[in-house]
């Protein structure tokens, strides 16, 4: 910033009134901030933040006199010197203030106070006066809080890493033996005198703790909570990284070290009231609101923290609702949580040497069997790569159903019914076609389409991709089908001639206009033909709706993104969704209701459940009486 633009009125609100200047008495700057002066200015370095201030050749003289006020009498003579409403004390302002709004002063020690503050050696003393907002209360925490370090074996290396990483911090700590624990683990607890035992019952949903654990060649420490929630977010991740354990080899010797000390500051943090070491990070990663587990590997010695959505909710923190997933950009943050490789719940799809044109592919693994999505774009692949994989192993938990028959998954509520309610639609569409079932698709009035100027530049787009760049020899089929409240849904067939797959049919979609129907149509089509070309050995193939639109659709647009762009035509398919998903709960008579694992399911279908739910995704149940049918849109190949 220049701060020789600083006007007088910045000196004081008001006349007279005290401004930062008067108040420096009550700070210093925080022990660790490194000052360079610069010719026309100085540029400051604190723990997590810096500034340059620039200015005119005077400015390094002006911090050189601000800079001995803050370590002498706190400005008292300066603040003398400096008459109210001058440029001086304007600049002196504003440069205070720019030292605030950074965090690079802290009130001063609290040792000159003849205060508790200074006698929590001298190592953590200096650290909470470069991190704490009031390093006086959190010296003063740290010194009534005891820690009680358990493990089956109290002379563990991760139980004594432990100890010594409290005592440098200036925590007293006792280990003990606690043979309920796994091997290879410790818990550590922090308690005030005259509070219960922690370890008591009725402490599971109270109080601070943290389990930290080791593996061969992969170990973790779990975010603070309960006793409860530690023991069983501990139990959670070790089940998940049982199977990244390295094969035999000598265990790294600085991985306990580097295990135990991360659990001791994350426990002194939450003691002394400070931020978790993982917001320190600055990993945009991890998804703000949710709890991050600090996982380290040994080859190479390396520890993250990585967002962590474990089975089991104990804390009420935990147990509060999330917000659902609102925008692409959220569910695609949210992907990398679900798909962790050492952590998650699903398998990262990826695009590996799949083609990327005309339509993007992805790959990814559901139960070992190989599941290939595809979609205009490779993002938009992804997401629906994730949402039917985890239909897949959630349809497993109701009674061996999955496919159509099992439960809808979608980011947020609006992605997830949109899926639902066309997934009814199209088979019951199918049923009355084939007089399996009676209702208000038996009416559907068939709608000439043909490739002709005028029709949408989207729908001509991947037409012309199906039938002349790939070649195909499909014709299309568009019905409409009028709901009672006057809304209209239009489905749309691609057809070809010989024996394929899916018994003729390349691709369907139900979509709000005739248009939107044959562009996902014909789409869903290019992305089959694709497949089988490009990825033969896939058991499952996934292709688009309009469902995504929801969440795709853009702010806002270019002035040159006109219809022929895919941002635009998302965005013109999101403005037609809500009429559209009224449309199809009219025709078929059914409201999606959200889904939830039976009593007996097992508990990777539970895990899984909660992981979405902690995510923002959403989980529907499938339309009551359905059967499975040959899938128009998605599914099975």
């Amino acid at each position: 910033m220049t701060v020789d633009q600083a006007g007088p009125d910045m000196a004081t609100s008001q006349e007279g009134e005290p401004d930062a200047l008067d108040s420096l008495g009550r700070w210093t700057l925080r022990p660790g901030v490194s000052v360079t002066v610069l010719p026309h200015g100085v540029h400051l370095r604190g723990w997590i933040t810096s500034v340059t201030l620039e200015g005119g050749a005077g400015l390094p003289v002006l911090w050189g006199r601000l800079a001995e006020a803050l370590a002498g009498d706190g400005g008292a003579e300066l603040a003398q010197a400096a008459v109210a409403g001058s440029p001086l004390r304007a600049a002196l302002v504003t440069v205070i203030g720019q030292l605030h709004d950074h965090d690079l002063l802290v009130e001063r020690p609290a040792r000159e106070k003849g205060d508790a503050a200074g006698e929590n050696g001298d190592a953590a003393g200096q650290w909470l006066g470069a991190v704490a907002d009031r390093p006086a209360e959190a010296a003063a925490a740290l010194i009534r809080n005891r820690v009680q370090i358990l493990a089956a074996r109290p002379d563990a290396p991760l139980a004594r890493a432990a100890a010594r990483a409290l005592d440098r911090a200036g925590v007293r700590a006792a280990t003990a033996e606690a043979a309920d624990l796994p091997d290879g683990q410790a818990l550590l607890v922090a308690a005030e005198p005259g509070e219960p035992s922690p370890f008591a019952a009725e402490q599971d949903a109270e109080g601070r703790a943290v389990v930290v654990g080791l593996r061969t060649g992969v170990g973790f420490v779990t975010p603070v909570g309960s006793v409860g929630q530690a023991r069983a977010d501990a139990d959670g991740l070790a089940d998940r990284l049982r199977r990244r354990e390295a094969l035999g080899g000598a265990e790294h010797p600085g991985l306990p070290a580097l295990l135990a000390s991360s659990a001791a500051q994350r426990l002194v943090c939450a003691v002394a009231g400070l931020r978790d070491p993982s917001a320190e990070a600055g990993d945009a990663r991890l998804i703000p609101g949710l709890p991050a587990a600090l996982v380290a590997e040994r080859e190479p010695l390396r520890g993250e923290y990585r967002t962590w959505v474990g089975p089991v909710l104990v804390d009420a923190d935990r147990i509060r609702p999330r917000a659902d997933v609102r925008t692409l950009t959220e569910a695609l943050a949210r992907i990398p949580v679900l798909t962790d490789r050492l952590a998650g719940v699903l398998d990262e799809p990826d695009p590996g040497a799949l083609p990327q044109l005309p339509a993007a592919l992805v790959r990814s693994s559901v139960g070992g069997e190989i599941l290939v999505s595809g979609s205009a774009r490779a993002d938009l692949a992804r997401l629906e790569a994730v949402c039917r994989a985890a239909e897949l192993l959630l349809g497993k938990g109701e009674s061996g159903l999955e496919g159509e028959a099992g439960p809808v998954v979608g980011a947020g509520a609006v992605h997830a019914r949109g899926r639902a309610l066309r997934r009814a639609g199209a088979v019951q569409q199918q049923g009355a076609r084939s007089g399996d079932t009676a209702g208000p698709f038996g009416g559907a009035a068939p709608v000439p389409w043909s490739p002709e100027p005028g029709r949408h530049p989207q729908a001509l787009h991947w037409w012309s991709v199906l039938v002349r760049r790939l070649a195909v020899d499909a014709d299309v089929a568009v019905s409409r089908l009028d709901a009672s409240g006057g809304g209209a849904v239009f489905h749309a067939e691609v057809q070809v001639q010989g024996r394929t797959a899916t018994g003729g049919v390349l691709g369907a979609a139900v979509e709000a206009s005739a248009d939107g129907a044959v562009a996902f149509a014909a789409l869903s089509a290019v992305v089959e033909v694709q497949a089988a070309a490009d990825a033969p050995h896939a058991r499952h193939l996934v292709t688009p709706s309009g469902a995504v639109a929801s969440l795709a659709r853009p702010e806002a647009t270019a002035p040159w993104e006109d219809a022929g762009w895919t941002t635009a035509w998302l965005a013109e398919s999101a403005a037609r969704e809500p009429e559209l998903q009224e449309a199809l709960a009219a025709l078929t008579g059914w409201s999606p209701q959200p889904w939830e694992p039976p009593a007996d399911a097992h508990a990777d279908v539970r895990a899984l459940w909660s992981a979405l739910r902690q995510c923002g995704f959403s989980v529907f149940s499938a339309r009551p009486g359905h059967r499975t049918h040959p899938t128009l849109t998605e599914g099975s190949r």
